[in-house]
């Protein structure tokens, strides 16, 4: 077996360690609220939340791959100095933010370790700003449209059901809890297990493996999505606990309207290529259906922190990845 092969092997192995730890890291916003309501236990919610991140690719093309793939730096200048940087800068990311329990972004981890190792190869030449841009964009825009929607589900459900028993409602929203959990956690494995996707087909599309053409694999689409279902099986449970229940308490319909708001934000997104971040959208969400109650419903002093984890996570990640990119140049 000759180097350049076990380099792509080793590199390949390396992406799919990122797509474990983003299920791993990002499992929290799948079952986050089937756990605080109570709906299911911790085990079973992310046994489910696995199960719909694997399926996921039934469902959804490869539209965000291509973003992240040759949208983001420029196709030509991908080598795999660049891709190493990206991926140890986003691993490094994603390692410090759980362990403090920091539901920061797997995604623009990525983008922004993506960044750093290019501009750390050719400059701001590397670039590809309308991806860029888009993405960026989705920052801003993911969380809030999560927190509109679901704002607007709380009205809309409270409206339909204020006569309701109040015990059969709850019956009725801890059944419907399970299928607006499936949907998130659909859009969860849509959107995220795409962006390593893109990662490995630029391995590939580099070394002319792709038939000239960059285009996703079925095998890479697979992959893929088999170890962001098995990081999920292992959840993160610090995180967990601050999305479920430090920025606001939730009841079964609360959190059926948090996880449908965010999955049809993270639906739209993905349909359009763009790779958003599905921590931002659930925590939006869940801030939307606590304002929905009452303002002082929301703690806002954990919400803040974690705008802040928001803030920094692109440049922190990017870094790293233009750090990674030079540890790799000392082994040519």
């Amino acid at each position: 077996m000759d180097a350049a092969l076990l380099i792509l092997i080793f590199l390949i192995g390396v992406a799919l360690l990122f797509d474990f730890l983003n299920g791993l890291h990002d499992a929290a916003n799948s079952i986050a609220t089937i756990v605080a309501t109570r709906v299911l236990p911790p085990a079973a919610a992310v046994a489910w939340a696995a199960f719909f991140n694997f399926i996921a690719f039934l469902f959804f093309g490869t539209h965000v791959a291509k973003t992240v793939g040759s949208g983001i730096i420029s196709p030509e200048l991908v080598s795999d100095g660049v891709i190493f940087g990206a991926l140890m800068g986003a691993i490094c990311w994603n390692l410090i933010t759980w362990w403090f329990g920091i539901p920061s972004s797997s995604s623009h981890a990525l983008i922004g370790g993506l960044v750093g190792a290019g501009i750390a190869k050719a400059g701001v030449t590397a670039i590809v700003w309308k991806g860029l841009t888009k993405t960026v964009v989705a920052i801003v825009l993911s969380p809030a449209i999560g927190f509109v929607l679901a704002l607007v589900l709380v009205l809309i459900v409270s409206w339909l059901f204020v006569r309701s028993n109040p015990a059969w409602a709850d019956r009725v929203f801890r059944i419907m809890q399970l299928v607006s959990s499936a949907l998130y956690s659909l859009g969860h494995g849509g959107n995220d297990a795409q962006k390593t996707m893109g990662i490995i087909t630029a391995l590939l599309f580099a070394r002319g493996l792709t038939g000239g053409s960059f285009e996703v694999p079925f095998w890479v689409v697979i992959t893929c999505h088999v170890a962001m279902g098995l990081g999920t099986l292992f959840g993160g449970w610090k995180i967990v606990h601050t999305m479920g229940s430090k920025i606001t308490r939730l009841t079964p319909m609360q959190g059926f309207c948090a996880e449908t708001g965010g999955a049809i934000t993270l639906f739209l997104a993905t349909h359009f290529g763009i790779p958003v971040s599905t921590t931002q959208t659930i925590t939006g969400a869940i801030v939307g259906v606590g304002a929905a109650r009452r303002v002082s419903a929301v703690r806002w002093g954990v919400a803040q922190q974690i705008v802040w984890a928001w803030v920094i996570t692109l440049p922190a990640a990017g870094l790293m990845g233009a750090l990674f990119y030079g540890v790799s140049q000392l082994f040519k």
